[in-house]
């Protein structure tokens, strides 16, 4: 029997909370519908018996404390809600007892935002970490020391799983189910809920906004530049001499702010405008391309794939049913 600790933090999604259990629940049920004994015991826990969440519109009964919880196998933790510094502020009296699980051998898993609370445990330093995109500046800016892989649907290493934005979690649900238990197993959880089982990468989902909160102003003033003009071919030499800036102290200061270099920046600006293009509208990919100012269509295929993970068809397909396929 595998224990399953489903920790229970002050504002944490209950969607978050509740999905984990019933997977693992029906799991027990699958195995024991073949035949096979129940493999999972699956506890919430918190610091109380009660936890009163979305402004006490919900009110979870927690099984045990973490006073009673001794060991266990697996702990899940959940997305938070709101902002994120006041939320791991709330419950870092938490925190002692999820290192000290860690340290006896239990493994961690976050779902969504809940990668905020398990960084707070210094167990991620030096290690790699997903969450929400909509999340990764912030989360990087509070924990440098944490490598933060965009996109990722999920991330593992020694014995810490992360999972991405909203519903990616359930992909890490599955991932961890078929290494407990098997393949099969997971084919069929994925069938009951209707989880594409695979799926790695959030890409498709992402949109880029740019990354101004910083306080370097010429940086700021050259992304809206290129914001701008993404149609036209912009060159760092000449966005260095509009700032009268050295090229290699531009280019220097730019990633420091960005955390792209002036290349990665100008195609995730020249993608975003060809995704709401397809999105919105009947051109094809040909004319898309051109208007964002490629006229390579294997380049831009190429950077489309690798920001998105989809090509430029699969993107159009999937997001503007009114189109067929060129």
């Amino acid at each position: 029997m595998k224990d399953i600790a489903i920790l229970i933090p002050e504002t944490a999604v209950i969607e978050a909370i509740a999905d984990p259990g019933y997977v693992f629940r029906m799991v027990n049920e699958f195995l024991e519908s073949s035949g096979k004994p129940a493999l999972f015991n699956v506890k919430l826990v918190g610091l109380n018996k009660e936890v009163k969440l979305n402004k006490g519109l919900f009110t979870v009964h927690t099984d045990a404390l973490t006073t009673e919880v001794k060991n266990t196998d697996l702990i899940f933790l959940p997305a938070i809600s709101g902002d994120m510094a006041t939320a791991i502020r709330l419950n870092e009296a938490l925190i002692p007892w999820v290192v000290a699980q860690y340290h006896q051998g239990a493994e961690l898993a976050s779902l969504c935002s809940g990668a905020f609370l398990l960084a707070s445990t210094g167990l991620l330093n030096g290690k790699k970490c997903s969450t929400h995109w909509m999340h990764a500046t912030e989360f990087r800016a509070m924990f440098p020391e944490v490598t933060m892989v965009d996109g990722s649907i999920l991330t593992e290493e020694h014995r810490i799983y992360s999972s991405g934005g909203a519903n990616s979690y359930w992909n890490l649900l599955l991932y961890l189910v078929e290494k407990y238990t098997d393949r099969d197993t997971a084919i069929l959880a994925s069938k009951f809920f209707a989880i594409d089982i695979d799926r790695e990468s959030q890409a498709a989902f992402m949109m880029f906004k740019g990354q101004k909160d910083h306080d370097d102003e010429a940086i700021r003033k050259a992304q809206e530049f290129i914001e701008g003009n993404y149609q036209d071919k912009i060159s760092v030499d000449q966005l260095a001499s509009m700032f009268a800036l050295g090229r290699r102290s531009f280019e220097r200061r730019f990633r420091k702010a960005t955390n792209n270099t002036v290349v990665e920046y100008t195609q995730r600006v020249k993608i975003e405008a060809a995704k709401r293009s397809f999105e919105s509208s009947r051109k094809n990919i040909t004319e898309v391309m051109f208007d964002v100012g490629y006229t390579d269509t294997k380049a831009f295929r190429d950077v489309f794939k690798k920001i998105t993970g989809l090509t430029p068809i699969e993107y159009r397909n999937k997001y503007n049913k009114n189109m067929v396929a060129a």
